[in-house]
């Protein structure tokens, strides 16, 4: 088994119509055993930029904890928000300077321009190549089940509400297929809109959406439907 689904895991970002939405599924295990359900894979870099971290966990939380605080001193030092490319850049930067003995998780970075709110979605390898599209990008042991379902479902200037459901049904297909995540799957959209006119923080919807709970539901309503017809 590859080093990066020893812990499993699963990411996915979304570009819609003035927005962006990322997702990651809950679980931490170690390869076929699960440990919790709540393990934590995005992490905000700022009020419209989110980071989602696929790979071995103890890389994970070490990225993240390193990256936030090269943010920090950017944002000391030029007394502004980053932009989502720059902060691309930096993820590369930490990612290849480690290039011989790498991190092992592939980032996924979703986030809007905070001057434009332009969206920007993008993910990179191990050792910090990006790819930038104007669809969707994925991460995790479950790419092949993401991306069909990705191909399948995404359309062009998607609302966030369309959006919302689209990447949550996505990630929730996919993961089914996938022996090491899932247990639930969390979405953050992020958009433009201001929750309050003297307020410039953007409205950021966070949802927990647990499979096993779906699927309980789904099968107490059958059977109330079946004894209902007998």
């Amino acid at each position: 088994m590859s080093i990066m689904s020893y812990n499993g895991g699963a990411v996915m970002a979304m570009k819609g119509k003035n927005c962006v939405a990322i997702a990651a599924d809950r679980r931490f295990g170690i390869q076929a055993q699960m440990v919790t359900t709540d393990f934590q894979k995005i992490f905000p870099m700022g009020d419209r930029l989110y980071i989602g971290l696929a790979g071995l966990a103890t890389d994970v939380q070490t990225v993240a904890q390193r990256l936030k605080f090269r943010l920090n001193l950017y944002e000391l030092k030029e007394g502004r928000q980053i932009k989502p490319q720059t902060f691309m850049s930096m993820v590369s930067n930490l990612l290849y300077e480690r290039r011989f003995g790498p991190y092992y998780t592939e980032p996924v970075i979703a986030g809007l321009d905070p001057i434009t709110y332009e969206p920007f979605i993008c993910s990179l390898d191990l050792i910090g190549c990006p790819m930038i599209t104007d669809d969707f990008v994925v991460s995790g042991t479950c790419s092949e089940q993401m991306y069909g379902m990705c191909e399948s479902l995404w359309e062009p200037d998607m609302e966030p509400d369309h959006l919302f459901e689209t990447i949550s049904q996505a990630m929730l297909n996919a993961v089914d297929r996938d022996a090491v995540s899932g247990m639930g799957v969390v979405v953050h959209i992020i958009n433009s809109v201001l929750s309050a006119p003297s307020n410039m923080a953007p409205v950021s919807q966070s949802c927990s959406l647990f499979l096993t709970l779906v699927k309980n539901i789904n099968n107490a309503v059958k059977k109330i439907r079946s004894l209902q017809e007998h």
